[in-house]
């Protein structure tokens, strides 16, 4: 059953990670054997349970280690700023890192935010590590110093309309909020249908972020009565879409892709979530069978969160960084900039605790690390 628990820890932060509200954002003092990450996420605002869940799960891992006196004999900490899913303060929030003399940018939460909080990055030589974000202009040749934790958007697209392949389903619709996420993901479709040799797409819908105002984009889908629809837009606005779809008799398919975030959606949804197929690009936090999901569920169990998608790629993604560390500290080297970004650019094909990973993937080269799982009317996934 996919759990609907939205907790909140960030009051009274103990060990890798504290809060700090803007108006009162002070100089970091760097101490002997640490390493200071600057993350900014959405703790308010439209992708807020998204943001909480991505920044538990890494601050779990952290925390944990942290514990056993770090990695290579360095503490990781982590100062987090929410951004409300606003890019505009999300490359504020970036500067005001960057300024504070941060060794590495780590975990930014949304396709906009990413874009342009990398940017800031990019021009001051900081390393931007595992974005939650669906950009695939962050995987471009020339964006050296980001590293990935998940796969391409892409990479993604290509997994669901191979899919919509296989089912012989050619009249495909996109349903897209109309923001940098939303227009992505429509781009990422368009190219994946040329490359598969597949008919072009039948029909696309915008709407705004966020709302429940859909009408416009059912009244344009149920026109062109489509196969299959994907769907690139978060849990409010996908839920508003399905619902409204479905009273207006839709009965094809619906699939969307990881930003998504299964467990709000299943909670703004109900018994209206089942048979939507989601993509996923990290292993199922219920599969106990995968090494990775029972360290994660080990650490987990010491706290009051409950599993998420979100929550184990924020902790996957604090494990990878924590490798890179250890990495740059072989042979007498450093965890600095240099030598953290050498060894992020040796993990092409990193184990992370059985799940592997390659930090600077090439198109497509990540597609075989993607689930697609449909979701059934009591909230199971199923693959």
């Amino acid at each position: 059953m996919l759990l609907n628990r939205r907790t909140l820890i960030l009051g009274g932060l103990s060990g890798s990670t504290a809060f700090v509200a803007p108006s009162s954002f002070a100089q970091l003092t760097k101490e002997p054997r640490k390493l200071v990450l600057g993350q900014s996420v959405p703790l308010t605002g439209a992708a807020d349970q998204i943001g909480l869940a991505y920044f538990n799960g890494a601050k779990m891992y952290f925390d944990s280690i942290n514990e056993k006196n770090g990695v290579a004999g360095y503490k990781i900490e982590v100062k987090v700023l929410d951004d409300g899913y606003d890019a505009v303060v999300a490359a504020r929030n970036a500067k005001q890192f960057i300024d504070s003399k941060v060794d590495a940018l780590f975990g930014f939460v949304g396709t906009a935010s990413s874009d342009a909080a990398a940017a800031v990055a990019k021009a001051s030589g900081v390393i931007f590590f595992a974005p939650f974000a669906a950009s695939d202009s962050l995987h471009a040749p020339d964006m050296t110093h980001v590293f990935h934790v998940r796969p391409a958007l892409a990479d993604e697209a290509y997994k669901v309309v191979r899919h919509c392949a296989t089912l012989n389903q050619d009249r495909i619709a996109v349903f897209a909020e109309d923001d940098a996420m939303g227009r992505a993901g429509l781009a990422a479709v368009k190219e994946a249908l040329v490359d598969l040799k597949r008919p072009a797409i039948l029909a696309h819908a915008l709407s705004p972020v966020n709302s429940d105002k859909v009408e416009a984009a059912v009244a344009t889908l149920m026109k062109a009565q489509p196969q299959a629809i994907i769907l690139f837009s978060l849990f409010n606005s996908s839920a508003a879409f399905i619902k409204k779809m479905r009273r207006a008799g839709y009965v094809g398919q619906f699939l969307t892709f990881s930003v998504v975030g299964i467990d709000p959606l299943f909670s703004a949804l109900g018994k209206d979530i089942g048979g939507i197929v989601v993509s996923q690009v990290v292993p199922s936090p219920r599969n106990t069978g995968s090494p990775i999901v029972r360290e994660y569920l080990d650490v987990l169990n010491q706290t009051d969160q409950a599993p998420s998608y979100e929550s184990i790629e924020g902790y996957i993604a604090a494990r990878a960084f924590a490798q890179g560390v250890q990495r740059s500290t072989l042979g007498n080297g450093k965890p600095d900039r240099s030598g953290l970004q050498k060894a992020f650019e040796s993990m092409t094909n990193a184990d992370i605790g059985g799940f592997r990973i390659n930090l600077r993937a090439k198109k497509y080269e990540s597609v075989r690390a993607i689930d697609l799982v449909s979701i059934t009317s009591g909230g199971k996934t199923l693959r």
